[in-house]
C-alpha cells in the first residue's frame, strides 16, 4: 500500500475550497430540514417537474399505461356515465379478455368498460383502455359483431393511433416544447382526440386488419366485422357515432371482404342471435 504525504501549503490550498463547499452542504441541509412557514416556495414540484414532462415519440409502457389511467379519470369523472350492471359488464369483459391474448400486445393489461349511452359507438384510450357504449350493444345482433368492434378498437391500442394523434396535435398546437410536453396537457389532448378524434383513413384500416385477425385468432366469425358495418350503412336512420367518426366505410367493407377471401377462418363463434340476446337481458 502507497502513502500520499501533503505539506501545510497543500492542506491548506485544500481548505480553500472545502469550506465553501461546506457551507453550502450545511445551508442546503438546513433549507430540507428546516419547517418553512406556508408563503415559501414549494420546491418539491420545481424539483420532479422534469419527471411530468413526456417524450411522446419515446414513451415506455409504463407511461403510456399510467397515461391511459388519468385519461380515464378524467373520462369517468366527466365525460362518460359508466354502466353499474355488473351482469353486462362482466359479460362485456369477458369477450375482451378472450380477444386480448390473441391481439398485438397480449401482455398489456386491458379495461374494458361499458358507457350507459344510447348512442352506438366505442373507442379506446392508451394503455388497454377500452369502452363500448350500451348502444352499440343493442345494435348488434351477435356476440361476433359486438366482439368485431372491439378488436377494433383493440387494434388501435396495438397500432398505438392515438399516441401518434396526441403527438401530431401537440406539436400542431405549438405546446410541444424541445423537453417533451407536459404529462396533464397530453391527458387533456388524449382525451379530447379519443372521444372526438376525426380518425385517419390509414389509422382505420390498421385497426380493421390487426382487429380481423384477432377476431379470427379468438374463433369468432369473421362475417361478423362485415356485417355489423353494413347493418348500419344500410339503416335508414342517421349515420351513428361508430361510423361517423371512421371515414371511409364503404372502402373498409370492401377491404375486410378481401383479406377474408385472401385468408379465410373456420371459427364460427358468436353468430348465434338468440344467446346473445339471453346474455343483454340485463339491459331491458
Amino acid at each position: 500500500m502507497s502513502w500520499k504525504y501533503f505539506s501545510v501549503n497543500d492542506l491548506i490550498k485544500r481548505r480553500r475550497w472545502l469550506y465553501p463547499l461546506t457551507s453550502i452542504v450545511v445551508a442546503i441541509s438546513l433549507c430540507l430540514g428546516t419547517a418553512l412557514p406556508s408563503p415559501a416556495i414549494d420546491w418539491f414540484p420545481i424539483l420532479i417537474r422534469g419527471a411530468q414532462v413526456l417524450q411522446l415519440s419515446n414513451i415506455s409502457e409504463r407511461q403510456e399505461v399510467e397515461l391511459g389511467r388519468q385519461m380515464n379519470s378524467q373520462i369517468v369523472g366527466s365525460e362518460v356515465k359508466l354502466s353499474r350492471n355488473p351482469e353486462i359488464n362482466l359479460y362485456v369483459e369477458e369477450i375482451g379478455q378472450r380477444l386480448v391474448q390473441y391481439s398485438d400486445r397480449p401482455n398489456l393489461k386491458y379495461t374494458f368498460q361499458v358507457v350507459d349511452n344510447d348512442s352506438v359507438n366505442a373507442f379506446a384510450t392508451l394503455g388497454g383502455f377500452v369502452y363500448v357504449h350500451t348502444g352499440l350493444l343493442k345494435t348488434a345482433e351477435n356476440e361476433a359483431e359486438l366482439a368485431s368492434v372491439m378488436a377494433h378498437e383493440i387494434g388501435h391500442i396495438g397500432g398505438k393511433h392515438l399516441l401518434k394523434q396526441m403527438r401530431q396535435r401537440a406539436v400542431a398546437s405549438g405546446v410541444a416544447s424541445a423537453a417533451g410536453l407536459d404529462r396533464n396537457q397530453a391527458v387533456g389532448i388524449g382525451v379530447e382526440l379519443a372521444l372526438n378524434r376525426p380518425r385517419s383513413r390509414g389509422d382505420e384500416f390498421d385497426a380493421d386488419r390487426r382487429g380481423l385477425k384477432t377476431l379470427s385468432r379468438a374463433g369468432y366469425a369473421q362475417s361478423g366485422m362485415v356485417s355489423f358495418m353494413q347493418k348500419l350503412l344500410q339503416s335508414k336512420q342517421s349515420v351513428p357515432t361508430f361510423l361517423s367518426t371512421h371515414p371511409g366505410t364503404g372502402d373498409r367493407i370492401t377491404a375486410l371482404k378481401r383479406a377474408i377471401n385472401e385468408q379465410p377462418s373456420n371459427g364460427r363463434a358468436g353468430l348465434d342471435k338468440t344467446v346473445y340476446r339471453s346474455n343483454l337481458n340485463a339491459l331491458r
